[in-house]
């Protein structure tokens, strides 16, 4: 895969570099793929719905509101990522099983971590443009992902 820096180089005016710094916090450092999105808060029941239906190589989106009061994924449903053919998943928001996120092949940026589980009622919203920092993400449109950062198709 090509460093998100070069590919910036290349293709600037078509890209959206995200400002946010996420931490990296699983086991494939450099990801990318369409974008999938959902919006929900305190709520995981629609990402591990969603992380459990194939992925296609593609990357979630969660825009969590930036809370880490709780965890919006762990060890289980990014294995169930892993298994359905996920490239990545983006949190705004909190992971929790960081130890054993780091050992799946699969992208995780999230802001922090917290062991605090969920609630798990499914109450949110899944494929709606969401806007992380300045930036406008799509879905269907490509993200690239790696330790300098994000981005997306304009």
């Amino acid at each position: 895969m090509i460093s998100t820096a070069d590919l910036y180089d290349e293709r600037g005016e078509e890209l959206d570099s995200v400002a946010l710094q996420f931490l990296d916090l699983g086991g494939r450092e450099s990801f990318s793929g369409p974008i999938r999105t959902i919006v929900c808060h305190r709520d995981n029941g629609l990402v591990k719905q969603t992380l459990n239906s194939p992925g296609d190589g593609a990357v979630l989106v969660v825009d969590g509101g930036g809370s880490l009061e709780s965890a919006l994924m762990g060890d289980l449903i990014a294995a169930a990522a892993v298994e359905n053919g996920w490239a990545g998943v983006v949190i705004l928001g909190a992971v929790r099983d960081r130890t054993a996120l780091a050992a799946l092949d699969l992208g995780v940026k999230a802001l922090g971590s917290n062991p605090r589980k969920s609630s798990k009622d499914g109450v949110g919203e899944v494929d709606v443009p969401v806007t992380i920092g300045e930036v406008r993400l799509v879905p269907g449109r490509m993200m690239w992902a790696d330790p300098d950062g994000i981005l997306v198709e304009r």
